[in-house]
């Protein structure tokens, strides 16, 4: 018995509609967005059928025998949508492509890592405004390296980065010689000279009242047989 078993496809060559469409017996299947026109190779199956360019599967779909159905894998209109929401802004997409030689790569990494890519590009452009082209190029650059592909991220290191500094100035190392040249100014010994009390009433009268309760107990004890 052969190893594999025998193909029993019916093939033929079809040319996939602007809607991306292969049309098989009324019904249509879709393929992806991006092979609109192309010349395509049909393999059809009594439960399935499969499409390939050369011998790239693009699409596999389960046979329908209805009429006039159409038949849509989701993933396939994904690239369109995305192209037509960059056709929507054409130029603040320029301006994301003119920030570094690695912008277009960035945004590719951007549609694979994340669900909104176009926001993110956004956010970046905008952040264009704020700090020089030199920082945009380099902190794309740093990205690739960090794999960190987010406009958070690239906002979080512009701004690291913009923060003030301040130059590491001439290191100054002292010498022997120089400790001979110090001046020093001359010490205040007026804190050490002695300064008479000020006189307190309050002092006097407390002596006062101490004289006048010890008369009054010398008299007591006189009188006393």
């Amino acid at each position: 018995m052969p190893l594999h078993p025998f193909d029993i496809a019916t093939v033929s060559q079809v040319r996939a509609s602007r809607q991306f469409r292969v049309t098989l017996e009324t019904n249509r299947y879709s393929v992806p967005a991006q092979y609109a026109g192309h010349a395509l190779t049909l393999k059809t199956y009594p439960d399935r059928l499969c499409i390939y360019l050369g011998d790239q599967l693009l699409a596999r779909h389960a046979r329908r025998y209805e009429r006039f159905h159409d038949v849509e894998d989701p993933d396939h209109p994904k690239p369109l949508l995305e192209q037509r929401k960059k056709a929507r802004d054409p130029k603040l997409f320029m301006r994301f492509l003119a920030l570094s030689p690695r912008a277009e790569d960035y945004d590719l990494k951007l549609e694979e890592r994340r669900l909104n890519p176009h926001h993110h590009v956004r956010k970046i452009v905008a952040l264009s405004d704020i700090y020089a082209p030199e920082a945009m190029a380099r902190a794309m650059e740093d990205a690739f390296v960090y794999e960190a592909f987010s406009s958070d991220y690239i906002a979080n290191l512009l701004e690291q980065r913009a923060r003030f500094t301040p130059e590491a100035s001439a290191l100054h190392l002292t010498r022997r010689e120089d400790l001979l040249e110090v001046r020093l100014a001359p010490p205040d010994l007026s804190i050490y000279q002695a300064h008479p009390k000020p006189e307190s009433h309050g002092t006097e009268e407390a002596e006062r009242h101490v004289d006048t309760q010890r008369s009054a107990t010398l008299d007591h004890s006189a009188k006393r047989p």
